[in-house]
């Protein structure tokens, strides 16, 4: 998937006959089904995020000998200018969620996590689109997959960072969704896992002060300012307590 900005013309760049440029958030698409313009297509998958290209597109490589009328004659060579703002690889996603739950199982653990790390890049890429609602879901989707046990100590703590992670992710967007209860819960089960934790203390501690529970919220904070006296949020929020 990735977020493109583009403006495709006619003749010399100057008949513009698409653009997303005015999006404040242009949304994800998916290569090969969003963006089906096989130049297009060509050129994307040659870019790097944050790379900006100008694509000159014959018809083969456009919209063909028919065009796309009223707006784009027939065998029409158009003109792209496009910008990658992000770009996050689902291949190995989109085929882990096609397998039945046996060919999952059987999975070595790496491409377990790998696509487990993926689905959290998404909740990450759409937590700082401020969907946070679609992030909750790409979260506990990467938590799912790593519901395995596994027997190897070794293996059962490559699964633990991972859920780690998503554990402290998912606090703070039940935050963001003003949700404390939820937040409080994920962020124990963090704890559970690291009870040293500065971050899943604060996380505990913003989620008690919501719930108007001060001699709680004084615990996790104090805890995780001990941890981390220096950390300007954590003494913010004792600030705001007090």
């Amino acid at each position: 998937g990735c977020t493109v900005k583009y403006s495709g013309y006619l003749g010399n760049w100057n008949k513009l006959f698409c653009s997303n440029g005015n999006s404040k958030y242009p949304r994800l698409m998916k290569l090969g089904k969003d963006i089906t313009l096989w130049g297009l297509e060509i050129g994307l998958l040659s870019m790097t995020k944050g790379e900006a290209a100008l694509f000159v597109l014959t018809p083969e490589y456009a919209y063909g000998q028919r065009g796309c009328p009223p707006s784009i004659p027939p065998n029409t060579t158009v003109l792209f200018k496009v910008e990658v703002l992000d770009f996050i690889d689902s291949e190995e996603c989109d085929t882990f969620f096609e397998l039945t739950y046996e060919q999952r199982e059987r999975l070595p653990l790496e491409k377990v996590l790998k696509v487990a790390a993926t689905e959290r890049e998404f909740g990450n890429y759409f937590f700082n689109k401020q969907c946070f609602k679609i992030a909750k879901d790409r979260y506990k989707r990467a938590l799912s997959i790593l519901g395995r046990s596994s027997s190897s100590k070794a293996e059962q703590s490559q699964i633990n960072t991972s859920k780690l992670l998503l554990f402290l992710n998912l606090s703070l967007t039940y935050l963001k969704l003003e949700r404390a209860e939820r937040a409080l819960k994920y962020g124990e089960l963090a704890l559970e896992m690291d009870q040293g934790n500065a971050k899943a203390l604060f996380r505990c501690g913003q989620a008690c002060l919501y719930m108007r529970e001060y001699s709680k919220s004084r615990d996790f904070l104090v805890r995780a300012q001990c941890i981390q006296p220096f950390n300007r949020d954590i003494n913010n929020e004792l600030k705001k307590l007090s």
